[in-house]
């Protein structure tokens, strides 16, 4: 059930790149990440309220809170920088390097996580990289 759901991100993803991509024409970056935070805001919080589980936030750890705030801020920042490189570049380039999080991704969880460094993810992070590189080049 998860490679369902990491597809669809990835469909829902990349639809935000050209969706963004075609609002962005004439608006400023920051007003247009903002606007989309909003709407991302509601979403999220309709969706704990429509599936009942606003009950669980007493529960939350201060680790926990520190954590997911930190998220936020590393979200907030890739987003205002996402919409800033979407603006003033072209989509087909933007997407791609946008998507070396992947790579940053396998290294952080190696590093910080302690996750397991398997040939497969070291070649498959090595093909993005390398990937990405011919895309943008």
């Amino acid at each position: 059930m998860w490679f369902t759901y990491a597809f669809l991100s990835a469909v829902f993803a990349a639809l935000t790149s050209i969706l963004a991509k075609a609002g962005i024409d004439g608006v400023d970056s920051t007003l247009a990440t903002a606007i989309r935070t909003a709407v991302v805001l509601a979403m999220a919080w309709g969706m704990v309220f429509l599936t009942g589980v606003q009950g669980g936030i007493g529960a939350i750890s201060v680790k926990s809170w520190v954590f997911l705030a930190l998220s936020g801020l590393a979200t907030g920042a890739s987003w205002l920088c996402y919409y800033r490189a979407l603006a003033i570049g072209d989509v087909a380039k933007v997407a791609p390097v946008d998507k070396l999080s992947i790579v940053f991704t396998l290294i952080f969880a190696f590093i910080f996580l302690k996750e397991t460094a398997s040939i497969k993810s070291i070649i498959g992070g090595l093909l993005i990289a390398g990937g990405t590189l011919v895309m943008v080049l």
